[in-house]
């Protein structure tokens, strides 16, 4: 076919068309826009970057476990880094030192969390406390979810529901060990952390696997990648795929499901009969906006939004801590032994393992510190945003920079740790650094405005499950795998860095 040859008068009608105009006049804005960026970018005193390529930057170079990736960039390029995701500026920090400076002289600024497309969708439109915006709404939640619910004397408060649910684990494990049969401990831990936090959330578990199930969608959604997060302009990919609907179908499921409980709440709070009295975080909350003593208004939505707070960061979280706990002592026998020995002489010939006595377990709290290094249950913090410019060790960051924490890599720095790819607890025994924000080689539930304040939560569960697995049993690998070697300690990196392979184990009942 010939080639049709366009006149001098068709080509002049074709490009001075109010369609054409207006394409050359947006890439004319846009020309102009970046070199502006560009020039305006030579003027700061920015941090090393590793090289980019075109359009998805540094993305190609976080691989499947972007924790160990950004380590390994971080050695080549510092400690404060500087990538490009997408569209998205993202500072990593990989020292204890930075971490330091960045809380102690700038912690406002970086308080600020970046909101994508499924925490907008899943919660509330990140109204609630883990992923909301800095600022005073978000300070008064913070403040009675502290005090309120997750204050220690909150915490002991519900030592019963932890109780109930640990005897129930135990005497399952009693069944399956009077059979000489192997259980998968990684979804027993994961089942059980999920009904003590559903307890002390809703008030109560539901056995129809409901709220587990919602959970674990709630929380993959969380972590998945959407291409509209990075490229906003491509954000309609993520809804052709079906992604955006399965998110949105999963959080109007929970959704219901929370209004439900919240009006069933309301019901019994109405006669004070005694279900009610086992009151969980959402009864407290009800409470007090019934009795008027809240500072703001707090609607049903903040509510729910404050509840799945607790889910998301407290169960899977938690669980993946005692599953790396178990499976670091099964490869180092010697030392599940001290801390059964340890156990075993504070309870006595006790029928339970009570809270009172974990105090007295040092040697234990010093498995759990050693855990909490080595496996971080979140190897990169949760990212901040930075409200406004700042500098940082020098260096110029812009507002609306996504920041990211590597605290698997600063727990791991032969800076701060001697043998830092070693599990040893003795190393906690006569040190006193500890997890409570202020000692920055070891940060596993982060620090400032920004660090979890469910901390005390989590530890209450983590000890009270493994003191009583090790007070009541002996363990040992299947045969397949008796060498502690076989034990596979490889990772999934996601909201949560958990074992690529569940835990397969043999409970024996330690006979008094």
């Amino acid at each position: 076919m010939a080639h049709k040859i366009l006149t001098h008068e068709q080509i002049t009608q074709v490009f001075s068309s109010p369609f054409c105009l207006s394409i050359f006049f947006l890439l004319s804005v846009l020309i102009v826009f970046k070199l502006a960026i560009r020039k305006s970018k030579t003027n700061l005193n920015q941090p090393p970057s590793p090289p980019k390529l075109p359009i998805i930057g540094n993305l190609h170079q976080l691989g499947t476990l972007p924790h160990r990736s950004l380590r390994d960039l971080s050695l080549k390029y510092g400690s404060v880094m500087l990538l490009q995701f997408g569209q998205k500026q993202t500072l990593v920090i990989s020292s204890a030192d930075v971490a330091m400076e960045m809380m102690k002289n700038h912690d406002v600024a970086f308080s600020n969390r970046p909101q994508n497309i499924a925490t907008k969708i899943i919660l509330y439109g990140c109204s609630e406390i883990v992923f909301g915006h800095y600022g005073e709404n978000w300070r008064q939640k913070r403040k009675i979810s502290v005090i309120e619910l997750l204050s220690m004397k909150s915490v002991q408060s519900f030592g019963e529901n932890r109780k109930e649910e640990v005897d129930e684990l135990v005497n399952k494990l009693r069944e399956v060990s009077s059979n000489n049969a192997c259980v998968n401990l990684s979804d027993m831990l994961i089942s059980t952390i999920n009904n003590i936090v559903c307890k002390c959330a809703i008030g109560k578990k539901y056995e129809d696997n409901n709220v587990k199930e919602l959970s674990r969608k709630i929380l993959h959604y969380l972590s998945a990648f959407l291409v509209g997060d990075y490229f906003p302009l491509l954000s309609w990919v993520d809804n052709l795929s079906g992604k955006i609907g399965k998110i949105k179908e999963t959080f109007q499921e929970q959704d219901a499901l929370f209004d439900k409980v919240i009006e069933e709440r309301l019901a019994l709070m109405k006669i004070e009969n005694d279900e009610f009295k086992k009151k969980g975080f959402v009864d407290i909350l009800l409470q007090l906006r019934e009795d008027g003593k809240l500072e703001f208004e707090l609607s049903n939505n903040d509510i729910k939004g404050i509840i799945k707070d607790m889910f998301v960061a407290g169960t899977d979280t938690t669980a993946t801590t005692l599953e790396w706990a178990f499976s670091e002592l099964m490869r180092h026998p010697i030392i599940m032994k001290k801390a059964q020995e340890e156990i075993r002489r504070v309870v006595g010939h006790k029928l339970q393992v009570e809270e009172s006595d974990i105090n007295q377990m040092h040697y234990l709290k010093c498995v759990v510190k050693e855990t909490l290094r080595l496996h971080p249950p979140g190897p990169l913090l949760l990212p901040r945003e930075t409200i406004s410019n700042v500098k940082l060790k020098g260096y110029d960051i812009p507002a609306k920079t996504m920041v990211y924490v590597n605290t698997w890599a600063i727990q791991r720095d032969h800076k701060n740790w001697e043998n830092p790819e070693v599990f040893m607890p003795e190393r906690f025994q006569h040190n006193q650094v500890d997890f409570k924000g202020q000692d920055f080689q070891f940060i596993p539930f982060g620090f400032g405005r920004r660090g979890c304040p469910g901390s005390n939560f989590a530890l209450a569960m983590v000890e009270s499950v493994l003191a009583s697995l090790l007070y009541w049993f002996d363990w040992k690998l299947p045969e397949t795998s008796s060498s502690m070697q076989h034990v596979d300690m490889s990772e999934v990196f996601a909201l949560a860095l958990t074992k690529k392979e569940p835990l397969l184990v043999e409970p024996i009942a330690f006979s008094f």
